[in-house]
């Protein structure tokens, strides 16, 4: 932690839809919280032109740290990470494994920083790949899915490191003392799902957690479960349909209104202001969604279309990640599944 008691975000200030405007006006939004230190890291002559427009105010702190090259859209993260070892996720991601920085962030590809994260942070005993963990926002406020794309094709005791990385989620971020740990299946009973499913459930049933055992699709929002298991494949389909219902909910709804103007107009309106589904990103950023568990450092991960309000709120949560320990409680966790050789 920088010595005047700020937390220190590496930013990858050239990942995102709207990069580099977008995620430099939100950097400067969260420095003017006057409580985080910012690193915006990507080609110095780009970023130094970015944030001369803009007056920081309140001894904000935003510094540009140079990296040669950045990740096009299209090219492979694999390949890239490998190619251009100074482009800027791989640059914060080196920051946070020196201790120039206490966690990293960015909306750029969640392939590439997840790479980045492991190649040069490194992993946490007894975790072989990361995990994205996020809240579910208002229609399931007491629930939170792992793994949100991070991973496509799991083992069954990936499984299993997903649901000790949700359990501690769930406590640190919605403050719930023993989660219902849930695995999404086709059904409830124990030989349903894929093999890998099958086989994860034996895990969980012997693992010490408080493991409730299935559920399907329709119990995800009914508060059954406060920590859903599932593979990066289902989950990041899951989650970006969810995330489409309000938009499109509100599109029928003005659809079905078009012969009554004053109610049309009205109930787009009361999408905005009230349905949930409609503010999932903003809210879950808010809630600590898109760590990456399981990397030893904090790892931020937002939604590539993110505009600066969405980027201010995600480095914002990164900042809480690394001052409510989350890094060092996921170790202690493991640590006890790692004396019982269960991981």
């Amino acid at each position: 932690m920088a010595q005047n008691g700020r937390i220190r975000v590496a930013v990858d200030a050239m990942g995102g839809d709207y990069a580099p405007e977008e995620i430099v006006k939100g950097a400067v939004l969260a420095a003017e919280k006057d409580d985080v230190q910012i690193f915006l890291v990507g080609p110095a002559a780009i970023l130094e032109k970015e944030l001369a427009k803009y007056k920081l105010t309140n001894g904000s702190s935003v510094h540009v740290v140079g990296a040669s090259e950045f990740i096009k859209e299209n090219e492979s993260p694999v390949d890239v990470i490998r190619r251009k070892r100074d482009c800027s996720v791989a640059v914060a991601a080196k920051m946070v494994k020196s201790g120039e920085a206490d966690a990293l962030f960015s909306a750029g590809s969640s392939g590439a920083a997840a790479i980045s994260a492991i190649q040069f942070i490194g992993m946490l005993d007894g975790v072989y790949r990361p995990a994205l963990v996020g809240s579910l926002g208002s229609f399931a406020s007491n629930t939170v899915m792992v793994d949100l794309g991070a991973n496509v094709d799991c083992k069954p005791h990936q499984f299993l490191a997903f649901a000790i990385a949700g359990s501690v989620y769930a406590k640190t971020f919605l403050n719930i003392a023993d989660p219902k740990i849930a695995l999404l299946s086709t059904g409830s009973e124990e030989t349903k799902g894929n093999e890998a499913v099958r086989e994860a459930y034996s895990l969980l049933k012997n693992s010490g957690l408080n493991f409730i055992g299935n559920i399907e699709g329709g119990d995800i929002l009914n508060g059954k479960a406060n920590v859903v298991i599932c593979d990066g494949f289902v989950g990041n389909v899951l989650l970006k349909f969810y995330e489409s219902i309000g938009g499109r909910a509100q599109v029928w709804t003005e659809r079905k209104l078009r012969k009554y103007p004053p109610l049309r107009a009205l109930a787009g309106l009361l999408f905005k202001r009230l349905f949930p589904a409609t503010r999932i990103s903003s809210e879950t950023e808010k809630q600590g969604g898109g760590i990456l568990w399981g990397v030893n450092g904090v790892v931020k991960i937002a939604h590539g279309a993110s505009r600066a309000p969405q980027i201010a709120n995600a480095i914002e949560s990164a900042k809480e990640a690394v001052k409510a320990g989350v890094v060092e409680s996921m170790k202690s966790e493991l640590a006890k599944f790692n004396q019982g050789g269960r991981l």
